[in-house]
């Protein structure tokens, strides 16, 4: 796996929209968490090894999860998805940053809205809530071992980024071809979107109307066969 530094480097360049492409591109599957997961503070970024924990309703698992993880770590947190209390708060924000940790991923909810922005350690949940955990439940044995996050179970052999287009996991050891792939997807873009500024359009530059008459000639030919032809990277 990428170092921490390295993987920021890279990341800061790319979007969660170019990775999520570019695992298309790798036969990597697409792991997003649910879209209504996203950041307490718009513009947040993220990326990062995951420290994986299943909340059960005291915090004393978040701390000992801090003992076990590593600087530029990204706490994930499965709290089932509930949506009947928080389980993050302002404390364990801080204690995150004070440990060295990316941020923090949840499924679930946050409080200590205010305070959290303030310490500005990027944060991303399903929402906000005063009321926090009214409960300790039995402890799984796999607590500090893997996470759920919608239909997606992750642990610490991945890698978690996170931006204003929401979060993507990727498997740390196919990390590094899949940001190579991004950063061809991106620039691909990038020369796309300058020449549609400079008054060439996009169905010029992918040659719609050769990919209409080969569609014609084959119906089965499909607008991503004929971008892998052309070159072009808006589809994969």
């Amino acid at each position: 796996m990428l170092d921490h530094r390295e993987l920021r480097r890279r990341f800061a360049t790319l979007t969660t929209a170019h990775l999520a492409d570019a695992c298309m591109r790798a036969r990597v599957p697409v792991r997003c968490a649910p879209a209504p997961l996203g950041a307490v503070v718009p513009g947040s970024r993220l990326a990062g090894r995951v420290a994986p924990v299943r909340h059960v309703g005291s915090v004393d698992i978040f701390l000992e999860a801090f003992e076990e993880a590593e600087p530029g770590d990204v706490l994930v947190v499965d709290n089932a998805g509930r949506l009947d209390e928080s389980c993050v708060g302002d404390l364990a924000a801080l204690e995150a940053q004070c440990a060295g940790l990316d941020g923090i991923v949840i499924w679930g909810l946050h409080r200590d809205t205010a305070d959290i922005r303030a310490i500005g350690l990027p944060v991303f949940s399903l929402g906000t809530m005063p009321t926090g955990p009214q409960r300790l439940d039995a402890r799984p044995a796999n607590a500090l071992e893997s996470a759920r996050v919608g239909e997606w179970t992750v642990g610490r052999a991945d890698v978690v980024l996170g931006d204003d287009d929401g979060v993507l996991f990727v498997p740390a050891d196919r990390l590094a071809d899949v940001l190579t792939q991004a950063e061809t997807i991106r620039d691909t873009e990038r020369r796309q979107a300058d020449l549609i500024r400079s008054g060439v359009s996009l169905r010029s530059q992918v040659q719609f109307d050769g990919y209409l008459a080969q569609r014609r000639r084959t119906p089965s030919f499909t607008f991503r066969d004929h971008l892998r032809a052309v070159g072009g990277a808006i589809e994969e």
